[in-house]
């Protein structure tokens, strides 16, 4: 931590240029206050962008409009339902807030242009809660930077903080980590960087069995979390953990469809189309956005499908936590094989490949067809091998070996030809729920109660005990706690 005598470069100062940051800035911006946006990455995007997309709410114009009769405090009942043994810790007076506030969140997204599909229901909520983003979930980050700049937001990118500069006990501003250059904030700090999901130290800390499993968000080290700790804010729920999960490498490039930016017209036309008109029409085209994200189901293990690393060898058993062991494997990566039966089995209804929550489905074919980067197929193992790149003489020896032990146990292995595979694949945490302390009003506060002055944090830097199991809450608290954030900081810190 530093001191500086310069004079206030804004008067709100936001690390992190996610959901949560990009929100903050906005509204901290319409009350009034200059503000600089401060983003480590070489672009604004965040978890937010990298997300499946789905918020939950309650009371929102589309649940009104399906007819369903809801309210905040059912929603407030509901979310401890999905995990009971965690929910007894859960910060009950921020759950309140966001139960009662994400409503007004999604409202003021859909008037920036985002287009929402749904409800859909998830239980154990009562009613469908869940709304999907349309076309996927970059579309926030496209309103959110658009709109950020229409109000004068400074965005800053490649300017990573490297600490809080202090006046006292106050915080004034921070320090840059190239360089050493201070930016002095007139009223506050607002951290908004995100989790620690992309720590080894962090998650090592408080959940060692994930420590060399890579986030999704390679950005997110707990930067914030290691700041307001170091003025005595404490972490709660570190050992919360979203993953390991299992997800297919993104593509090479995204296709055509993919770079659209996400109009209002050709959204809105998305979600009449998904409302309207027969499934088997809309599948291949709603897939060629969601594929990129989606995970692979454990039914095609239980099927016979199996995992090889890099080498071609099988280094886990696929029915006992195998995405755990991706963290000693060459490059982190692997190839799940099958033979011909699976490949047919997976290529209709009850057995499906993946799942977009509330959208979509997806087969076998739909990878042929939306991801060849992913799929291979060969008459052979060493056919297959050689178009995955791994030793042909390993991949075969360890696909005898694994037939020998599935016949002996009656169970189904890889045997028919042709052969298939999907990959590469990769294990990720996706997010970690360790936030700072924070109270009602957003302010970091340390392990006593008392206030950090000047210093607030919202998303996942900020989510002080909260828990927010199941679909869309991490969303629906990342736009909430920013608005509530920003809006805090102008209206209760002095010059």
């Amino acid at each position: 931590m530093n001191t500086s005598p310069k004079v206030p470069d804004a008067d709100i100062i936001v690390v992190g240029g996610g959901g949560s940051g990009l929100t903050a800035a906005i509204f901290a911006r319409k009350a009034g206050a200059s503000v600089i946006l401060l983003e480590k990455h070489t672009e604004v995007r965040g978890s937010t962008g990298l997300s499946i997309g789905s918020i939950t709410a309650t009371g929102t114009r589309l649940q009104k409009k399906a007819g369903i009769v809801d309210n905040p405090q059912w929603h407030f009942e509901d979310m401890p339902k999905f995990a009971p043994e965690l929910a007894k810790d859960d910060n009950e007076e921020l759950r309140r807030i966001l139960v009662e506030n994400v409503a007004d969140s999604v409202a003021w997204l859909e008037s920036l242009g985002v287009t929402f599909y749904g409800p859909m229901p998830e239980p154990p909520h009562r009613l469908p809660r869940m709304h999907n983003i349309l076309p996927n979930s970059r579309a926030y980050i496209y309103f959110l930077e658009r709109e950020a700049r229409r109000v004068g937001v400074d965005i800053r990118v490649n300017s990573e903080v490297k600490d809080l500069v202090l006046e006292g006990e106050r915080v004034i501003g921070v320090e840059l980590k190239n360089g050493g250059k201070v930016l002095r904030a007139r009223k506050a700090v607002i951290l908004a960087s995100g989790d620690y999901s992309s720590s080894p130290e962090w998650k090592g800390r408080f959940n060692p069995p994930v420590r060399d499993i890579d986030g999704v968000n390679t950005t997110n080290t707990g930067d914030g979390q290691r700041m307001g700790e170091a003025l005595g804010a404490e972490i709660k729920y570190g050992q919360v953990v979203y993953g390991p999960n299992l997800r297919f490498m993104p593509p090479p490039k995204p296709n055509f469809l993919q770079k659209l930016p996400p109009w209002p017209w050709f959204t809105r036309l998305m979600r009449w189309s998904l409302n309207t008109m027969p499934s088997w029409i809309l599948r291949p085209f709603i897939l060629s956005f969601v594929t990129t994200y989606l995970s692979p189901e454990p039914t095609m293990f239980r099927e016979g499908a199996i995992l090889v690393n890099r080498e071609g060898r099988r280094f886990a058993d696929e029915l006992d936590k195998p995405n755990y062991a991706f963290g000693q494997q060459p490059g982190k990566q692997a190839f799940i094989v099958f033979d011909d039966e699976v490949a047919r089995k997976f290529s209709a209804w009850p057995y499906f490949i993946s799942t977009a929550p509330g959208v979509a489905y997806a087969y076998l074919p739909d990878y042929k067809r939306t991801r060849p980067d992913l799929y291979s197929t060969a008459p052979t193992i060493a056919g297959l091998a050689e178009k995955i790149g791994v030793p042909a003489a390993t991949l075969e020896a360890e696909i005898r070996k694994h037939d020998a032990e599935a016949r002996a146990a009656g169970r189904p292995s890889v045997r028919k030809g042709p052969f298939h595979a999907l990959g590469p694949v990769k294990s990720w945490i996706i997010l970690t729920d360790g936030g700072l302390t924070v109270n009602t009003r957003h302010q970091v506060i340390r392990a006593d109660g008392s206030v950090v002055p000047g210093l607030y944090a919202a998303g996942s830097a900020g989510q002080g005990g909260l828990l927010l199991e199941g679909h869309g809450h991490h969303l629906a608290w990342a736009f909430t706690s920013g608005r509530l954030a920003a809006q805090s900081a102008v209206k209760n810190e002095k010059a």
